[in-house]
This record gives C-alpha cells, sequence and structure tokens, in this order.
C-alpha cells in the first residue's frame, strides 16, 4: 500500500470498533488522524493508542447529526492537522429491534439522523476543503443491510440503503474534480454495537457463524484495511463502488 506519510485523515465514530481499528491503520500507514466521537473518553483512548504507536492523532468531539458540531469538526482538523485527506464517515447507531409497523417514530428519526444525515453533513463540510486542496478520497459506513432486507431493523436498512445511493451521487458528482467517494458494507463484525445484537439468545453467534461462507464473525480491523487501501493512491480508479466486506454473505 502506497504510503500515507504527510497525509490527514478525519475518522468519525472512532472511539471503538470499527472506527478505533480504521484509525490505528491510518495512523500505521503513515497519516496524522483526527479522531472524532460522542463519546470523549473512548476517543481519547483511540489517541492515546495512536501515540503509543508512534503515531499523531487528536481527539475532536461531535455530534455528526448536528451541522454546527461537523462544521466545527471538519475547521478544527484542518486548524490542528493542516490539511484533510481523507475521511471515514463511519459514525452510526443500530436502533431498535421491532417489526416495521411496531417500529418507533422517535428512534426511526434518531437512527436517520445519525447514520444518513450525518454522513451527508460530514461530506458537505469535507468536499469543500478536498476541493480547495485539489482532491481527496472519502469512505461512508453502509452496511450488508443497505444491500438487503434486514428484518427488523427497518430504520437502519433504510439508512444504510441512502448511504448507498448518496455515495454513488457524491462519486459521480465529483470525479473529475480528484474526489474519489465509495463505501464499505461491513457483514457481521464484533463490535460493541454487534454485542448486545449477537447476546439476545444464546444460540445466536453460533447460527450467524453457520451462515457465514467464511465460517467467522469478521473482525474490526479487517474493516480498516479495506477502508485505507479505498482511500489511498492503490486504489486511485476506484469509486462509487459499495464494497461488502462480509466474509462472503451477501454472494449468495
Amino acid at each position: 500500500m502506497p504510503s500515507l506519510t504527510n497525509r490527514v485523515a478525519l475518522v468519525t465514530g472512532a472511539a471503538s470498533g470499527i472506527g478505533r481499528a480504521a484509525a490505528l491503520a491510518f495512523a500505521r500507514e503513515g497519516a496524522r488522524v483526527a479522531v472524532s466521537d460522542v463519546a470523549a473518553e473512548g476517543g481519547d483512548e483511540t489517541v492515546r493508542l495512536i501515540k503509543a504507536a508512534g503515531g499523531e492523532a487528536c481527539f475532536i468531539r461531535a455530534d455528526v447529526a448536528r451541522e454546527a458540531d461537523v462544521t466545527a469538526m471538519v475547521d478544527e482538523t484542518v486548524r490542528r492537522l493542516g490539511r484533510l485527506d481523507y475521511a471515514f464517515n463511519n459514525a452510526g447507531i443500530p436502533g431498535e429491534q421491532a417489526r416495521t409497523a411496531d417500529y418507533g417514530a422517535e428512534t426511526w428519526a434518531q437512527v436517520l439522523a445519525v447514520n444518513l444525515t450525518g454522513v451527508w453533513l460530514c461530506m458537505k463540510a469535507e468536499i469543500p476543503r478536498m476541493l480547495a486542496q485539489g482532491g481527496g478520497a472519502i469512505v461512508n459506513t453502509a452496511s450488508v443491510a443497505g444491500l438487503m432486507g434486514f428484518p427488523r431493523h427497518a430504520a437502519y436498512a433504510a439508512s444504510k440503503h441512502a448511504v448507498i445511493g448518496l455515495t454513488k451521487t457524491a462519486a459521480l458528482e465529483y470525479a473529475r474534480e480528484g474526489i474519489r467517494v465509495n463505501a464499505v458494507c461491513p457483514g457481521y463484525i464484533r463490535t460493541g454495537m454487534t454485542g448486545p445484537f449477537l447476546a439476545r439468545d444464546p444460540g445466536l453467534e453460533e447460527r450467524v457463524t453457520r451462515i457465514e461462507p467464511i465460517g467467522r464473525i469478521g473482525r474490526p480491523e479487517e474493516i480498516g484495511e479495506a477502508v485505507v487501501w479505498l482511500c489511498s493512491d492503490a486504489a486511485s480508479f476506484v469509486t462509487g463502488q459499495a464494497i461488502p466486506v462480509d466474509g462472503g454473505l451477501t454472494a449468495r
């Protein structure tokens, strides 16, 4: 993979899980990393881990559902680290588990505000910075739930389908201006978000493992590696794609 030295990456939802893994991978490849999340303690820990490995990072607290927070987050990234080359718009929430007709309106609105509007607000703030410096690369977190139906997760599935549409649209709009935009679609990954889902009954993890063609649940680091590759010059001809990183789950 080409070195990311002297480049700057912004990662939202970086206090744990996939976001933390991606932030660590960016730093390992030489990028300076702006770590963002609503969870300050976890964000600070991600920064500590990066610095302990010899990297450079800073924490910027932001709620991606609030435009003022997002604008300040991007401004602060550029102020503290000098530029913005890569953005991994990863912050998201799962919502509740209920059939579509039973889904709560308040939870629906909250999930779409974070998972969809949050991604749009991030790109809205990131793209002008990238245009001003001649280009950049953006990766948005979608999901296998953005590629197929996902029973009892109406808002989550709707938001992730929409993230893919938004990703493809932005990719076409800015392809000739040096900005590539892609999405990753994780399958079942062992994170703090999937933990409660897998723990809801004792046999669920075994059943999930059984339906994974690769025979196991994924690791956050495996998504982080895909994100860093998509941002790097090794993926210079890749844009507008929603790439499953799912152990073959959607290949059936």
